[in-house]
């Protein structure tokens, strides 16, 4: 009988035994389950698996309608040198029992593991990655520190340094004696050949065990493995040319007539430019990094509490709970989220939402943690700390777009599986090849070709060329205000071919104002505003905020009376007051509840812009309020910069069609939907897609979460204290149209930067590695050195990571402050 494990994990929505039952049976269908009991009280479920089921058990669950709690954890992974090892590394994981999904990233040397909820110990994961031979920590803050990054660049330079004042030597006396002769016939005179080679022997096998030898180590141990690298590569590669010098230099009659040459200078440069190009790789991949480590700087370390009246102390933030009070000098951060007590200030957000100017803040006002403080001195109330802040929650936005796999990446991961055995595989034949061709005598030519062969291979750029990419345009556009909750939306937003937008808060400024009241004759506009404010007092859409606004001017006290309200969606409200069933809504909801609309005849015409909102009472029409939403200022220029990458435009919205049209004319989008309620949102969207290609939805995501959810990408236009909306795929958290221009702008470059680097990947190892193996040697005489190869395939991974680094420099289609 096969081992089996045992696995505990928590489930939800368990309410009874018949829950329970269902959910046994659930599991029990999974393949691979021997026994599955669920317990009613502990809420979770123990089962005996062979394997890894881990993700079928998920989906059964999930299918019968009680999920499975899940938990994520992010690994820092060391040793790893090639996409081949983070391959590996993955597949150990998914192996794991209770693992749900890995994810492990090459760029960031780092592991997303997402588990059924307390079944896998930290310890299950680690041994996993540890039997391979690399080693694994659990990230504890929410970025890779800063300290790592520098210390891994500095261990990786002084490495790199040292193997080149070793080698120097060699490559200077030996290859100087080849360009110029007097040097080689001074050498020859003064010292011998023995002794230069032996020289040069001390120095290169000083250079392979002392810079070289945690690589060459981490190489020999994956061949031991049966799981070869690119360590195993270069082990193979350097070792040999090692090994055939030694026997020339100390047991020439081993050799072939003929064959006594050494390559003693070859293995050296070979681990010296290997050990350069990766320390200029860590450079760059820590600049790459440089985004998101600048958000988790934004956070200061400690904050001044207010124990007493005018009496503070210091504490560490993760101290802070919410309801502490918290004293701001001018110049400090934000520590944590919160509101403002006492005083008035400009706060610098620009971090956070890419707004360059400050915003005034005052009393009732909220502050996100990580803003800077201008010239004033505030009290703040905590409101939110740790995970729950706003900075936090952006932090693990970007984490999680950083480490997602995009679909054009599926190739490079299937190539780079294989790749290692194949250019052994490819190495030998080389070899062989020679060999048969040229007999012995072709030993030297045969052992260059192969170890140039397995020298210039480099899977390294093929796994580092999308998610480098990732990581530097998703750090970009975190500074410009765009974040991708969902990595992939990188990818689907350079498909999309409409633009729908909702009007009211994404087109308009969501303030409108009430610029109409018309009643019928026999009643009492005041009255009529007062109930119809009362009914509206405890909604947070923007059309009762007017009606509010426009009852406190008229200086009408709120009623005191208990009111009873419902919520219709896509209609408006209904309430009870003092007895009186009042109406607020649209001509549909008047339909749908049997108000004679007749009446309105005798109104005055309506402005045909505004949005009309309908009052009954006691089930007859009583007045007509007129709503006008004015457009938002950098609209007009983000739609245009959109109609400029060819895009289309649309709006969908549940307002009047007058209204949306005058907004569409304003600014010439080409298709209006107008009075939808939110359920038909959807089925425009999948006719826009059906006509014109994928659709890009872009709303305030709060009434468009249906529809955000079914476009191929949703575009939430938040402010910075909303960026956890869970329908959305991307969040402007600047809340500007401008940054759905720039989205895309962004989306466009990285797939473009991407693309590049998969071409340059595959295109230099199809081009080179036959080069290598000496396909140009019968028709031109040229045989790729082990040097030159070597140099080659440092610069092709260098290569990838700077074309990354570009990102940086992408410029907002719409800057802020012109937007």
């Amino acid at each position: 009988m096969a081992d089996t494990t045992q696995l505990r994990f928590a489930i939800d929505g368990l309410h009874c035994a018949g829950c329970v039952s269902r959910a046994e049976r659930a599991l029990a269908a999974v393949p691979g389950l021997r026994d599955a009991r669920v317990n009613l009280a502990a809420r979770n479920a123990t089962v005996q698996l062979d394997g890894a089921a881990a993700p079928a058990i998920r989906d059964a669950l999930t299918q019968a309608g009680y999920p499975a709690q899940e938990d994520s954890v992010t690994l820092e992974i060391d040793g790893m040198s090639c996409a081949s090892c983070a391959a590996r590394v993955q597949t150990a994981l998914e192996q794991v029992p209770g693992v749900v999904a890995a994810q492990v990233n090459f760029a960031t040397r780092s592991a997303r593991v997402t588990v059924l909820g307390g079944s896998t110990p930290m310890s299950a994961l680690e041994t996993a990655i540890t039997g391979l031979g690399y080693i694994a920590r659990p990230r504890v803050s929410g970025a890779p520190a800063p300290d790592a990054a520098v210390s891994e660049e500095r261990s990786a330079r002084r490495l790199a340094l040292i193997a080149a004042m070793l080698t120097l030597p060699i490559f200077v006396t030996e290859m100087g004696g080849h360009l110029f002769a007097p040097l080689h016939h001074w050498i020859m005179a003064r010292i011998g050949q023995d002794l230069f080679w032996q020289a040069q022997w001390l120095l290169a096998t000083l250079v392979l065990i002392w810079p070289g030898g945690p690589m060459l180590r981490r190489g020999l141990k994956a061949l031991l493995r049966g799981a070869p690298d690119m360590d195993s590569l270069v082990t193979l590669g350097a070792g040999s040319a090692w090994a055939y010098s030694v026997l020339a230099t100390f047991a020439p009659s081993l050799l072939p007539s003929g064959a006594r040459a050494v390559y003693f200078e070859a293995a050296a440069v070979i681990v010296t430019l290997i050990l350069v190009g990766r320390w200029l790789e860590a450079r760059a991949r820590g600049r790459a990094g440089d985004a998101i480590r600048a958000l988790v700087g934004l956070q200061p370390s400690t904050a001044r509490v207010e124990t007493a009246p005018a009496q503070t102390t210091l504490r560490e933030i993760s101290q802070l709970a919410p309801g502490d009070i918290v004293h701001l000098r001018p110049g400090e951060r934000v520590p944590v989220d919160g509101r403002i007590l006492g005083g008035t200030s400009h706060m610098d957000e620009s971090m956070l939402t890419g707004e360059p100017l400050p915003v005034e803040r005052g009393p009732g006002a909220p502050v996100v943690g990580g803003s800077l403080n201008g010239q004033g001195a505030l009290r703040i109330e905590v409101t939110a700390t740790g995970a729950d802040t706003v900075l936090a929650r952006i932090i693990a936005l970007v984490e999680d777009a950083q480490a997602a796999r995009l679909p054009v990446q599926a190739l490079a991961d299937r190539v780079v599986r294989i790749f290692v055995p194949a250019v052994l595989i490819i190495a030998c034949v080389t070899v062989l090849g020679w060999l048969a061709l040229g007999g012995w005598a072709a030993l030297p030519q045969a052992l260059v070709a192969g170890v140039s062969v397995l020298i210039i291979a480099c899977p390294c750029a093929m796994g580092l060329a999308t998610p480098t990419s990732i990581l530097v345009g998703t750090g970009r556009a975190a500074e410009l205000g765009v974040l991708f909750r969902r990595g992939d939306a990188l990818q689907r937003l350079t498909d999309v071919r409409v633009v729908a937008f909702d009007k009211t808060g994404t087109l308009t400024r969501g303030r409108p104002e009430l610029t109409g009241f018309d009643t019928l004759p026999g009643t009492d506009p005041d009255e009529i505003l007062r109930r119809v404010a009362a009914a509206e007092a405890g909604s947070e859409h923007p059309i009762a905020r007017a009606i509010l606004t426009a009852a406190e001017a008229r200086g009408l006290a709120p009623l005191t009376t208990p009111v009873e309200t419902t919520a219709i969606a896509g209609y408006g409200l209904r309430a009870e007051i003092d007895g009186c069933r009042v109406l607020v809504g649209t001509r549909a909801l008047m339909q749908r509840e049997g108000v004679d609309q007749a009446p309105l005849a005798a109104l005055p015409a309506a402005d045909p812009g505004d949005t009309p909102v309908l009052v009954a009472l006691d089930g007859q029409l009583a007045a007509r309020l007129s709503v006008s939403d004015a457009v938002k200022p950098d609209a007009a220029r983000a739609l245009a910069a959109l109609r400029a990458m060819g895009l289309r435009l649309a709006m969908i919205t549940g307002d009047q069609p007058g209204s949306a049209a005058r907004i569409a004319d304003a600014l010439e989008i080409d298709t209006v939907h107008a009075d939808l309620r939110p359920d038909e949102k959807h089925a425009v969207l999948d006719q826009l897609r059906a006509e014109h290609g994928p659709v890009a939805f872009v709303g305030d995501g709060i009434n468009d979460a249906p529809a955000l959810a079914g476009a191929d990408v949703g575009i939430a236009v938040g402010t910075g204290t909303d960026v956890a909306i869970e329908s959305a795929d991307v969040v402007l958290s600047s809340g500007r149209l401008g940054g759905v221009a720039n989205a895309f702008a962004l989306s466009r470059a990285t797939l473009r930067n991407i693309r590049q680097n998969l071409v340059w990947a595959f295109g230099y190892n199809v081009a080179l590695i036959p080069v290598a193996a000496g396909v140009l040697y019968p028709g031109f005489g040229l045989l790729l050195s082990p040097m030159l190869a070597a140099g080659a395939m440092a610069l092709s991974s260098v290569f990838v990571v700077s074309n990354a680094l570009r990102l940086r420099r992408v410029q907002p289609v719409i800057p802020a402050r012109a937007s």
